[in-house]
Order: structure tokens, then C-alpha cells, then sequence
């Protein structure tokens, strides 16, 4: 399909750039079927049914963003996928000035060699040391904020909670998985006492996820490959309340393309453990899930054709126009959508 059919006109005013205070208190449009309404995140376990699930992205940002000197040069470096335990391919700022071979100083006593040019562009860092990165990147990094964020203010301490949910365990993002920032305790107990369960994965979102698509159409656009894991008892679990007439209700669309990266063929989930990079475009026959729950997205981007396969490019489209005449927030510190096709 050709990407410009994804193009939408977003005022700059919707971009939240702060999230919803308590969280909870975001807004929620609801698209089921042909119908579009409004509502609160709050509303969503009445939206739903006993014996539908939840499932949930667990992975935790790592504070991925870094800034650094190569001699006279300052070299910004984004990590986005682990390669092994001190090995991280990244994207790298002012990339004309950093050669295979040399090495970046970003401060707090943290250097990385630039050990190999891949050929996307992007690097593969080798931090130096015995340190864990994680901790290597707790004292000199930033959280990752996208682009449409941290080109508006900078990155500050809030950030560091904000851009985490709740049920960030893993560490290995560099983006959040948006949709899981609106749940609170209190949600989850509205949830669990209308008989809604909850599941978790795990999908370490890369920075892949907010590079534009330069391709005008989308056969020719790459996907970067993520990490991700569904643990066996996870997987049966889900094909059982299928059986059973519940419905696998994906939070995010990270938890969506890992889900349906695992399923078979005859709709069924199976464990999984490995690299995705799987791309939803509309003609996709879902298979392991029923309905979505995420964020708005941006216009030409692959998770905006993403909810375009799941619920129709038309619809879609008036759906989002609907929001922004409605003042919603969008992008990953603003509101939520519920998508039942």
C-alpha cells in the first residue's frame, strides 16, 4: 500500500507532553465495530467481559540515551537492541564523525569501542569494563524519550517514573510500552474484581519504533527485529480462556506483535523466544487476539497501519479525527484508545 494513505494533519497542540495525573485519569476512546465513543481509562472494566484478559508488555526503559565526546566530536549514541552482555547495536548521532576502531567517552567513567558500522548506519557499541551495562547506564544515561517529546523540553527526573509502568520488570527497552502507563493499582483491582484477568510478556522495545518510514510503499519498508519471550504456562493459559470464550485483549501494540509473532496457524499462541520484527499491515489476518488497547499514534508511522489492519483504515481515520476534534492527547504521554473489532 502506498505509506501516504496513513497521512493524518496532528495540531502540535495534541502532543502531550506530560503524562495524566493520577494515571488513571486519562481519557479512553472506544472503537467497536463501526462505532466510536468516548470515554476514561477508568470505564475499561465495564467495556470488557468476565473472562476476557488483559496482557500486559513487562519489559523496563533502561535509561538507553547517551551523550559523549570522540575527541573534539560529540557523538549522541540511542541503544535499541542488546546483542550480548556488554554489546549493544545503537544509533548514533553525528555518525560522520565516528569510525569502526575508535572509541566514545560519555562521561561518569563510561566508554564504549565502536566496534562495528552495520548497514542501516547504526553501530555496535562494546562497553569497556567489568560493570554491567545496566549499571553503566543508570550513572550516564537518559531515559529515551521520543523524539516529538524531548525535541520540545528536556528530559528531567519525573521522566524516570513516568516513562515506566507499572509492571516494568525486565530490563531491555528503550521505548515504553505507552499503553500500560495509564494502569494503576486501583485499576487493576476494578479489573480483577469484574473478572478480567492479566498476563504478562516480554518485548524489549527498540528505537526502531519511532523511525519514520522513508519507503512510499509499505512493501518496501524494513522492520527492525525486537526481543521478546512468552513463557509456555503464559501460552497455555491464553489458549485455554480462548477456548473457554474469553478474549485476548492486547495492551500495546508491542504485546500485540509479539502475540501474533507466536501464533500458529490455527490461531492457537505458542511460547516463544526470540527476535520479531513483524510487520501489520492492513490484509493481516490476526489470529491470537480479539481486541487492543493503545495509545494514538503518529501519521505515517507502522503502528498507525498497525490499528489500520486491525480495525480498517477508514474507520481509523475517523476515529482519529474524531480525537483531535475532541481535544485527546496523543503520542506516548497522552490518552488511550480501546479498538474491538
Amino acid at each position: 500500500m502506498r505509506v501516504d494513505a496513513f497521512d493524518f494533519h496532528l495540531p502540535p497542540e495534541r502532543i502531550a507532553l506530560r503524562p495524566a495525573r493520577p494515571r488513571d485519569a486519562a481519557r479512553m476512546l472506544v472503537v467497536e465495530g463501526g462505532a466510536v465513543g468516548d470515554a476514561g481509562v477508568r470505564d475499561l472494566p465495564q467495556r470488557l467481559r468476565a473472562g476476557d484478559c488483559l496482557v500486559f508488555n513487562d519489559t523496563r526503559v533502561i535509561p538507553a540515551q547517551l551523550e559523549g565526546r570522540r575527541g573534539e566530536a560529540s557523538i549522541g549514541a540511542t541503544l535499541h537492541k542488546r546483542i550480548d552482555l556488554r554489546r549493544w547495536q545503537a544509533f548514533v548521532r553525528n555518525a560522520k564523525r565516528l569510525r569502526v576502531g575508535e572509541t566514545v567517552d560519555f562521561g561518569a567513567g563510561v566508554e564504549a569501542l565502536a566496534e562495528e558500522r552495520l548497514a542501516d548506519g547504526s553501530f555496535v557499541l562494546a562497553f569497556a569494563g567489568d560493570e554491567p551495562v545496566e549499571l553503566l547506564l543508570e550513572r550516564a544515561g537518559r531515559m529515551p524519550l521520543p523524539p516529538y517529546i524531548a525535541g520540545k523540553r528536556p528530559t528531567d527526573e519525573a521522566d524516570r517514573s513516568d516513562y515506566q509502568t507499572m509492571f516494568a520488570k525486565k530490563d531491555g527497552a528503550v521505548a515504553a510500552p505507552t499503553a500500560a502507563l495509564h494502569f494503576t493499582p486501583a485499576l487493576l483491582e476494578a479489573i480483577a474484581a469484574a473478572g478480567i484477568r492479566c498476563e504478562t510478556l516480554t518485548l524489549h522495545v527498540g528505537a526502531g519504533t519511532f523511525l519514520p518510514v522513508k519507503a512510499d510503499d509499505t512493501d518496501d519498508h524494513v522492520m527492525h527485529a525486537e526481543w521478546g519471550r512468552i513463557e509456555p504456562d503464559t501460552a497455555d493459559r491464553l489458549n485455554a480462556l480462548r477456548v473457554a470464550g474469553g478474549r485476548v485483549i492486547a495492551v500495546g501494540t508491542t504485546s500485540l506483535r509479539l502475540l501474533e509473532s507466536a501464533a500458529r496457524a490455527d490461531g492457537t499462541i505458542a511460547p516463544f523466544a526470540g527476535d520479531t520484527s513483524i510487520f501489520i499491515t492492513p490484509g493481516y489476518r490476526f489470529r491470537a487476539i480479539d481486541g487492543l488497547m493503545t495509545n494514538f499514534h503518529l501519521p505515517r508511522s507502522t503502528l498507525f497501519m498497525l490499528v489500520s489492519a486491525l480495525m480498517g483504515l477508514e474507520a481509523m481515520q475517523a476515529a482519529y479525527a474524531h480525537a483531535i476534534a475532541q481535544g485527546y492527547r496523543f503520542y506516548s504521554y497522552g490518552d488511550a484508545s480501546l479498538l474491538l473489532p
